[in-house]
């Protein structure tokens, strides 16, 4: 998976269809840590003229999933089990960004954390996730 992110980051590989569908893209990662950016526009937008919630919890829910991958062993994926998102800001358009980190990684769920912050860099969405490890064969069989 960390190849695959690299070599994202090199330009050598596609990003996920969703994340080419919105704009968004890795701007960088280590372990337990990732951040994503998106240059939000008009076509992000909701009704009320601000990017839609949806999108800034799509922006966190990438980079949060990004920082869990860089915790996981050989044969290991991941599904996200709950998510909650507090917006705190109205955003217009300009860059977003999404800085997550992994605050927990167990043998079976994790938790994960996100701040969402504008071009200049104030705080306008917090993301929580919990995580749980898919391996490929379980020990017990199950």
């Amino acid at each position: 998976m960390l190849d695959g992110m690299e070599a994202m980051l090199r330009g050598e590989a596609p990003p996920p269809a969703a994340a080419t569908l919105l704009g968004m893209r890795l701007a960088s990662f280590a372990t337990g840590e990732a951040r994503v950016e998106l240059d939000a526009t008009a076509s992000h937008g909701n009704p009320m003229g601000t990017v839609q919630g949806g999108i800034l919890a799509a922006v966190a829910d990438a980079a949060m999933g990004w920082a869990y991958m860089t915790t996981l062993g050989e044969g290991e994926s991941y599904t996200t089990v709950e998510m909650k998102v507090n917006f705190l800001r109205a955003v217009r358009t300009g860059r977003i960004s999404a800085r997550a980190r992994v605050k927990n990684a167990g043998r079976t769920l994790g938790l994960v954390e996100c701040d969402v912050v504008d071009a200049s860099d104030t705080l306008v969405a917090h993301a929580v996730s919990t995580c749980m490890i898919l391996r490929t064969s379980s020990p017990d069989g199950r």
